[in-house]
């Protein structure tokens, strides 16, 4: 994967966000973390095209965004479909789930990435 130049206040605003995790982001990063999903390698809090994603996997040009009730007001949900349409036109898959999704069902959302993923 090419990278860009991050600037440094992103890349401290990365680190940041990696130690206040939310309930939901930390019961994936659970599951997914040092290969735990059928071998797949995450990070957590990537610089990709200008934004943080939460969590990537760069050998399936993989995207995982958890997203609390916020994102479903009008003004979050246009920011996120911008977001969405500029990481895909780099040739990522961006996967959304709600953070209830992932606290009451984490074996359909790790199921269901492994789907994408071509894993499963």
């Amino acid at each position: 994967m090419p990278h860009a130049p991050v600037p440094q206040v992103r890349r401290a605003n990365a680190k940041r966000m990696c130690k206040a995790m939310t309930d939901a982001e930390l019961k994936l990063w659970n599951a997914i973390r040092a290969h735990r999903l059928m071998d797949l390698g995450f990070r957590r809090q990537v610089p990709i095209a200008g934004y943080i994603v939460d969590f990537a996997c760069p050998s399936h040009r993989l995207i995982i965004e958890v997203d609390g009730s916020q994102h479903a007001e009008q003004d979050d949900a246009q920011y996120d479909a911008i977001r969405t349409k500029r990481l895909e036109q780099d040739g990522w898959t961006v996967l959304r789930f709600w953070n209830d999704e992932v606290l009451r069902d984490i074996d359909n959302t790790c199921l269901h990435i492994l789907k994408i993923a071509g894993r499963a």
